[in-house]
């Protein structure tokens, strides 16, 4: 859009948009070609050691092409529709990354030139599983649809001369663009966009890597796109084709080992939780502990008498979520429900728009956020009647209200019902359904209101302490830094001789380790099994420690056109379990971490010398299997002694 636009405007590196997009474009093509290259070098080896092939149609038997042949009869030929190109025939509208076959094919008499377009069907598996063989021995086969399609197209075009065949999948620009302020009806008005995006402008072409250059070339003459969108691939044209290996329960032992999830023992099985809330408050830290119990939060609420109101936000959520299954429940039951649904959550649009109009027609109120920000924090606010007086519990978290998810991005939860953080809670809530301006709070940091300008005024608090010469440090766990000022006061703190750790999963524009700049910053990636996607922020604050958990990454968009939240950690022993068990464990990983190193690349780290070979995810996990062993173990039955009566005062006292 930048581009387009022809702005001359150009970012703190220097680069103009073109320049950017032309290096993101060489280093994608990069990262393309080594995960190719990992598959048919690798990957593929590694699978037919272990009895998993996947052939080119022509190395089959005669006994396995007799089978293929029968199946593309049978399954496939029914399902295709040859679509010709001509001056009658324009290039059909393909839809967004849909699989096709360009065919160029001559007549028989003359021999004049003809191309035609057959669209690779959806609903028929793309990597089919051919018969197996009795002994257990015998290997899996399996190939790919769009390669058998190719070896019969033929049986499509009788009385024509094929004379060449290439599959390609085209990427469309599936932005949407909605103008809030003049949308009557949002969802309505997302819905068109939604229909309207997979017919956008095409941004990439895929190709086989031996597609011919006039092949290439009549394809970028349809899609209006140049050879530097060509992406030449040595192998499916998808990767997601190769799902079926991963989901074969035949191949288990090629998966990860099963990870289990455990209780915390605040939160048993059954426990009121309620009556957790009022005593304590309880973290959990997803996926090493369950999320369970927030289900059960929100499935307790819907049910309890003495609920009277729920409040939530959602961004992102399952297609069978048991979260917005209890929500239309509560709602049914007569509570007031409100659900901050946010409709432009990325990709998951269209189901967002199915939940909420099915909380509508349970009579929950439905809002969709404030215009021009998309609602990105998580939050959940629970109003109770108890014995005492009415009372507010809440659910903060770093991640969505989304269990498939929350068994595989790490995140953290916040079960709390302290008087302030619960009001604080209700303000942003009020703040977002309702007119009302933001007022300030005390504890919560509210984005897009003063969530920068607080993080800016408390890493500025510990330069000065470093300055005053009093304990100083920062460790921020983010999934992006971007933001130039966030950058600047980081680059002031390292200068004061703060020392500064940076988890960065992802892009990371802070540059460590420059003398006289960043000598005292730090900056780890860290990629392992679970996705990090939990965002933590230590401040040492002169030996007050301060930590906060966040939905918003370091970047301009967090900042400024989202809703977003970070909230405290105040409890004195959740406070201190992520300080000195936690955070360390990521600062020191020597298995799964990079260091970002001062001219932009990245280092794997090893242990050096007697330093231990530490994994964060793994200690993560080994620490839950012994959480869940002890949570789980059989109470020991203790035998009662086998008592002597006592018949007097005297033996009483000699017992």
């Amino acid at each position: 859009q930048q581009i387009e636009s022809e702005t001359s405007d150009v970012g703190p590196d220097g680069l103009s948009p073109t320049d950017t997009f032309n290096n993101i474009q060489r280093v994608v093509r990069e990262l393309v070609a080594a995960q190719y290259a990992l598959w048919k070098k690798e990957l593929l080896p590694q699978l037919a050691k272990n009895g998993i092939r996947i052939p080119e149609i022509k190395e089959l038997s005669a006994k396995r092409a007799e089978w293929a042949h029968r199946y593309f009869q049978d399954e496939v030929f029914p399902m295709l529709t040859p679509l010709a190109v001509d001056a009658s025939h324009p290039f059909p509208q393909l839809l967004n990354k849909s699989h096709n076959l360009l065919i160029r094919a001559k007549t028989k008499r003359g021999g004049e030139q003809l191309h035609a377009i057959v669209q690779v069907p959806r609903v028929v598996p793309r990597l089919i599983a051919m018969p197996r063989g009795k002994g257990e021995d015998e290997p899996w086969v399996y190939i790919y649809l769009a390669s058998l399609i190719k070896q019969h197209i033929g049986e499509l075009f009788p009385g024509l001369i094929l004379d060449g065949v290439h599959a390609f999948r085209v990427t469309r620009n599936s932005d949407l663009y909605i103008d809030e302020e003049e949308a009557e009806n949002l969802l309505r008005t997302i819905e068109q966009e939604l229909r309207r995006s997979s017919r956008g402008n095409a941004v990439r072409l895929e190709v086989e890597a031996d597609c011919p250059k006039d092949f290439r070339d009549l394809l970028l003459e349809f899609f209006n796109l140049t050879d530097a969108d060509v992406y030449k691939l040595d192998g499916p044209l998808s990767m997601t084709h190769l799902t079926p290996l991963v989901t074969n329960d035949a191949f288990a032992n090629l998966r990860d080992r099963p990870f289990q999830p455990a209780r915390d023992p605040a939160l048993p099985p059954h426990v009121n939780i309620f009556e957790v809330m009022r005593r304590q408050d309880v973290l959990l830290h997803h996926p090493y502990d369950s999320f369970d119990p927030v289900v059960e939060l929100i499935e307790e609420a819907a049910q309890d008498p003495q609920v009277l109101a729920i409040k939530i936000t959602l961004y992102r959520t399952s297609g069978d979520s048991p979260i917005v299954e209890a929500l239309i429940n509560a709602a049914v039951a007569g509570k007031q429900v409100t659900a901050l649904v946010e409709l432009r959550a990325r990709f998951d649009e269209a189901a967002n728009i199915q939940w909420a109009r099915r909380l509508e027609e349970a009579g929950a109120h439905v809002v969709y956020g404030v215009v021009g920000l998309k609602t990105h924090c998580k939050a959940l606010l629970i109003v109770r009647r108890d014995a005492d007086r009415l009372r507010h519990y809440v659910h903060l978290g770093t991640g969505n209200y989304h269990p498939r998810t929350a068994r595989i991005y790490t995140d953290f939860s916040l079960f709390t019902c302290e008087p302030q953080l619960t009001e604080e809670v209700s303000v942003v809530f009020n703040t977002l359904t309702g007119l009302a301006g933001y007022p300030g709070l005390k504890k919560l940091l509210v984005a897009p209101f003063d969530l920068h300008k607080r993080l800016i005024g408390l890493i500025e608090r510990e330069r000065d302490h470093a300055l005053a010469g009093k304990p100083a440090r920062i460790i921020a766990k983010l999934n992006a830094l971007v933001d130039q000022e966030i950058i600047e006061k980081l680059y002031e703190a390292s200068c004061a001789e703060v020392t500064i750790d940076l988890i960065v999963r992802g892009i990371c524009c802070l540059r460590p380790k420059i003398p006289g700049l960043s000598e005292n910053t730090r900056v780890f990636s860290i990629v392992g099994r679970f996705l990090e996607h939990s965002r933590i922020l230590y401040f040492e604050n002169a030996g007050q420690r301060e930590v906060f958990l966040s939905s918003a990454d370091w970047m301009p968009r967090n900042f400024f056109r989202r809703v977003e939240l970070a909230f405290p950690v105040e409890q004195p022993a959740l406070r201190d379990e992520i300080v000195d068990k936690i955070l360390p464990k990521f600062v020191h990983d020597r298995v799964k971490a990079r260091e970002l190193q001062p001219d932009g690349s990245y280092r794997r780290l090893k242990p050096e010398g007697t330093e231990p070979r530490e994994q964060a995810q793994l200690q993560f996990r080994q620490r839950s299997r012994r959480r869940a062993e002890k949570v789980n173990k059989p109470k020991r039955t203790v035998r009662a002694a086998k008592l002597t009566p006592i018949t007097s005062i005297a033996e009483a006292k000699k017992s």
